[in-house]
């Protein structure tokens, strides 16, 4: 798909890696509508009325509680593990059906293609480390999920790609001191240092302009693989 002709819904595109996708879009000619906390069939009607349909959704919109499985004050709440599973992937998968649903009235493009659906998952869905049970899973299931995603809907020529990031620079980095955030830039291979913003939104660009990418997740983490803490 051509970017000039991106109609896209962007979870989480108020901030952080999602706003950076925002930005890369309309940068390119393309139109981009935000989803935060709403309701999502609401919002992709919406968007899809403003743009004449929609044909690109971006899911990045997510949560990272941290909690250890159980320790000294007992078992981890059970509650915060089915709202990290619900928002991250539970969550992503409402809004890749009811996207999807109204990228099937598309008209197909030269290739075929009616829409792409672009997830976001994380290096913790392979290297989840101490007190991240909650958040690897419910990446892991957006991982485990773009393939069968991609297998249901190839017949209505609809792509679903994962990208897994490693440490980046967002605004959950810049509450740490920049002693740690230059720690976690060193524990990168190469480049040495902390993911910007604009190379995660590179990515969904090469990914929504590449129609022969589809069924995979592609990590983007310098050669990242995380340590247990």
């Amino acid at each position: 798909m051509k970017s000039d002709a991106v109609k896209a819904v962007v979870t989480g595109g108020a901030s952080g890696l999602g706003e950076s996708v925002v930005r890369e879009i309309v940068r390119r000619g393309g139109k981009a509508a935000i989803l935060d906390i709403s309701d999502e069939a609401e919002a992709i009607e919406h968007a899809a009325s403003l743009f004449g349909g929609v044909n690109t959704a971006v899911n990045s919109a997510g949560i990272s509680p941290a909690a250890r499985t159980a320790g000294k004050k007992g078992p981890m709440d059970l509650a915060l593990f089915e709202r990290t599973v619900r928002v991250n992937l539970i969550g992503t998968f409402n809004v890749i059906r009811l996207a999807a649903a109204k990228m099937l009235a598309n008209e197909p493009d030269g290739d075929g293609e009616r829409g792409v659906i672009v997830n976001t998952a994380s290096v913790a869905a392979f290297d989840g480390q101490i007190g991240q049970a909650a958040y690897a899973a419910s990446k892991a299931g957006v991982v485990g999920l773009t393939l069968p995603v991609a297998r249901d809907l190839s017949d209505s020529g609809i792509r679903c790609v994962t990208i897994a990031p490693g440490i980046f620079d967002t605004p959950m980095m810049a509450s740490f001191s920049d002693e740690v955030r230059a720690s976690l830039g060193a524990s990168v291979p190469f480049p040495r240092r902390l993911g910007r913003p604009d190379e995660f939104a590179a990515m969904v660009m090469h990914v929504i302009e590449n129609s022969m990418l589809n069924g995979e997740t592609i990590r983007l983490d310098g050669a990242l693989r995380m340590a247990p803490k």
